[in-house]
């Protein structure tokens, strides 16, 4: 935060400048936001959501073509180099130079759509999400037709500085033309999305997200004023972020013990550690499923998951053969090993009880 907003901020304040206040209350807030002060900005936030001061009115969609889509308060964890991206894509669209179309590319899990949610928070933008569904026609001509329409629709959007529209998995309508198995109609589709994206209203943030960019065309590429790349995350990140994830669960769960270093341990058993968004649904389901009254069964639960194993269903199968042999053996049926089996399935049964054990002791 600078000393001119403060100025600005008494100023609009003296004015009765309510849309001027609350726009230098906003700008504050993404600064304290982007310098990591998340707590301070979310506050600020909070102060101007509860505020009964003028601001546009939002653009209500009754169109068959988008749906508005949420913002996210949920933390974002991501590595520096794609969180410095993002930074400077801020910056851009602050800038109104008419920086304004982004593509965002790398594999299913990577961020790629919770970002987008999180730039519009920073922002204080409305995000719209185009259905893919509506678009796509199996008539000859109507796919582009109707991406004419969406286009002249998002240029014609009341207040376009308080909107970003997100293309997610854009594939569908960005892949080579050239490429000798794509449908004839969505090659026509795609040079129509090329001639809109060039038409497009620059106060307009257009973000589209693809899991195939090699596939893509690419001259759509080139029209795309910057080309995020979100598979770059190492092992390292990766476990940062599901101790991260873990954070933002386990307080949910009082019964659940909060034992970083078995936790990481488990998850280094993942080779390789997945993306964020399988980590979080892996965790978050380890959870959910724990039983709340052994502190350690969600760890128990997650130590399966990595390893392929599951070890209480083993040591059931396992104790239920060691007692028919048992009965086998007081009823004089059992064979001659009868009692070596019952040896090798105690060891069986005391090395996978000892696998976590051993985890909890180290």
């Amino acid at each position: 935060m600078k000393k001119k907003n403060v100025l600005n901020l008494i100023k609009y304040y003296i004015e009765n400048n309510d849309e001027s206040f609350r726009n230098e209350a906003y700008e504050i807030a993404k600064d304290f936001d982007q310098n990591g002060d998340y707590q301070v900005a979310e506050y600020i936030m909070a102060l101007l959501s509860d505020v009964n001061t003028f601001v546009p009115q939002s653009y209500e969609s009754g169109s068959e073509f988008f749906t508005k889509v949420e913002v996210s308060n949920v933390s974002l964890p991501l590595p520096v180099e794609i969180k410095n991206d993002i930074v400077g894509i801020v910056n851009a669209i602050s800038k109104n130079i008419g920086v304004n179309k982004f593509l965002f590319e790398g594999a299913p899990g990577t961020g790629k759509t919770e970002t987008v949610k999180h730039i519009a928070r920073i922002l204080n933008r409305e995000l719209y999400q185009a259905e893919f569904d509506t678009i796509i026609d199996s008539k000859l001509g109507q796919t582009s037709k109707n991406i004419n329409a969406i286009f002249d629709e998002i240029n014609h959007l009341p207040h376009p500085e308080k909107i970003i529209i997100l293309f997610d998995e854009i594939d569908a309508l960005a892949l080579d033309r050239l490429n000798n198995n794509d449908l004839r109609e969505m090659g026509r589709a795609t040079s129509t999305l090329l001639k809109e994206l060039d038409k497009l209203n620059e106060k307009i943030v257009f973000i589209a997200t693809t899991n195939l960019y090699k596939s893509f065309d690419k001259a759509i590429i080139r029209r795309f004023d910057k080309i995020i790349n979100f598979n770059r995350y190492s092992q390292e990140d990766l476990l940062e972020i599901a101790v991260s994830i873990l954070s933002e669960y386990i307080d949910k769960f009082p019964s659940a013990v909060r034992d970083i270093k078995l936790f990481k341990k488990i998850i280094n058993t993942l080779n390789p550690i997945p993306y964020p968004g399988d980590l979080k649904n892996l965790i978050r389901t380890a959870l959910a499923f724990s039983d709340s009254t052994n502190e350690y069964d969600y760890l128990t639960r997650l130590y399966e998951t990595a390893n392929n194993v599951n070890i209480k269903e083993n040591i059931k199968k396992l104790q239920e053969q060691k007692q028919k042999l048992t009965t086998d053996i007081l009823r004089g049926d059992a064979d001659d090993d009868a009692r070596g089996q019952i040896s090798a399935i105690d060891s069986e049964i005391t090395k996978y009880t000892e696998k976590l054990e051993q985890m909890i002791s180290d």
